[in-house]
């Protein structure tokens, strides 16, 4: 009988080693985290210098959710036939070099393009990391596997706070960019030297050296090596390929609430991470008190992604995910209230921080338990990209309204409102599985 590694690997004991590449996603994952909030942090002062227009601003914090989802949606398959490794270093050099000529920019139209060339590098990155991550987790530590990598956007934008509380003063926004680019370059040298290739890919691609590189991936994790490529692999992963298998019986329903639940999340989180150090300003906090507002809700990120891939162990995920929505949903409506009294605004900033954070790494922790193996990479990569539809959306919309003169209070209960509706979606969502998964006889590890 044919050895199945894939098998073997989610019904084995999580090595030091594969956690070890997790952890390299999860540095992966920070530049995500950078980028979006590097721009929120100074919009600010770069609002300042050219004089923009809340729109003209939007536009900005827009410019690189787009280029985002692009590289989720259009680059990011690209791994499948170049390899996930070769992808990341890609992604990681546009990113450097985009983002470091950010801080060369003259004008607000080269920043905007800049912006979306970066987001097209992270967008890259982040889809590809996510199902690396995946893939090197076993069946039962996958859910949190995933949810430690999502802390990384946490570090990423509390790493872009800090940087532009520190530098912004002395040296400009420019040299926050500068600061970015120059680290994501730093991350590039340590993914050539750290970072291994797809198990899944060598498997199914089978590239040059295919059967030397997997054995050294399998003796690092403890595992036995192989004397040749098996053979069934790569049929399984060319079933895989086709787009409608997402849409498949019961799956079509499924598919569609996941990413309308991914929407909706994301429309919410990005205005609260993209606008909220500076609609605290223009109420009447200082800007190092907004800026510290928007470092303390990052900071809980970091706490939130974690905490709730420990409650998925304890509950089912979905609801888990469920109680972290309608949490969200009342920090957000409490927020503004508080926020003429620093200290309580910086508390509950730093709870909304952990709560919408963990919203966003339930969604990625509840995706790989939808689809079988064969679609879960695409699956996941698309719903991600409908997410980011919502991430390009909300910060343009957000500044359309505030030009339009609607108050901040009204405009955080409206987002607030986003989250009530995600919850609706994710219990019929989570319903949907439960039940399709006990008419198969399958529990929800053996599907992920």
């Amino acid at each position: 009988m044919q050895r199945n590694v894939l098998d073997e690997i989610n019904n084995t004991k999580m090595s030091r080693y594969q956690w070890f590449v997790i952890l390299i996603c999860l540095f992966l994952n920070v530049i995500d985290g950078f980028d979006v909030m590097v721009m929120a942090f100074t919009a600010p002062s770069v609002s300042a210098e050219w004089a923009l227009s809340g729109a003209q601003i939007g536009i900005l914090l827009s410019a690189g959710l787009f280029g985002m989802a692009a590289g989720s949606i259009f680059l990011a398959p690209l791994a499948d036939k170049i390899g996930r490794r070769f992808l990341i270093l890609i992604c990681l050099i546009i990113a450097g070099l985009s983002m470091s000529a950010c801080g060369l920019v003259q004008s607000h139209s080269m920043l905007a393009a800049l912006r979306f060339i970066t987001g097209v590098g992270v967008g890259g990155i982040l889809a590809s990391s996510n199902v690396l991550a995946s893939e090197y987790a076993n069946a039962r530590w996958r859910s949190l596997a995933v949810s430690l990598m999502s802390t990384g956007y946490g570090i990423g934008a509390t790493l872009g706070g800090v940087l532009t509380f520190v530098l912004i003063e002395h040296l400009g926004w420019r040299s926050v960019f500068l600061a970015g680019g120059m680290t994501t370059l730093i991350m590039f040298a340590f993914a050539v030297w750290l970072l291994p290739e797809s198990l899944d890919y060598l498997l199914a691609k089978k590239p040059v050296r295919a059967l030397e590189n997997t054995n050294m991936i399998l003796q690092r994790m403890q595992l036995m090596s192989l004397n040749v490529l098996p053979e069934s692999v790569q049929v399984e992963q060319q079933k895989g390929s086709d787009v409608a298998k997402l849409f498949r019986g019961h799956l079509g329903f499924q598919t569609l609430c996941l990413w309308f639940a991914f929407f909706l999340v994301m429309f919410g989180f990005y205005f609260v991470m993209s606008w909220t150090p500076k609609i605290l300003i223009a109420m009447g906090m200082s800007r190092d008190q907004g800026v510290s507002t928007g470092i303390l809700i990052s900071i809980g990120g970091i706490f939130g992604a974690a905490i709730i891939g420990l409650l998925a162990s304890r509950i089912k995920i979905f609801y888990a995910l469920s109680l972290f929505l309608g949490l969200t949903a009342l920090c957000i409506f409490l927020f503004v209230a508080v926020s003429s009294q620093v200290s309580i605004a910086l508390l509950v900033g730093l709870l909304l921080g952990i709560l919408i954070n963990g919203c966003v790494a339930g969604l990625y922790s509840i995706s790989p338990t939808i689809y079988e193996a064969d679609i879960r990479s695409r699956g996941v990569g698309y719903a991600i990209g409908f997410g980011r539809i919502g991430a390009i959306l909300s910060p343009t919309i957000a500044g359309l309204f505030l030009d339009q003169g609607m108050t901040p209070q009204h405009l955080y209960a409206y987002y607030g409102i986003v989250f009530i509706l995600a919850i609706f979606l994710i219990l019929i969502l989570g319903k949907a599985v439960y039940r399709h998964q006990k008419t198969q006889n399958y529990s929800l590890n053996t599907s992920i």
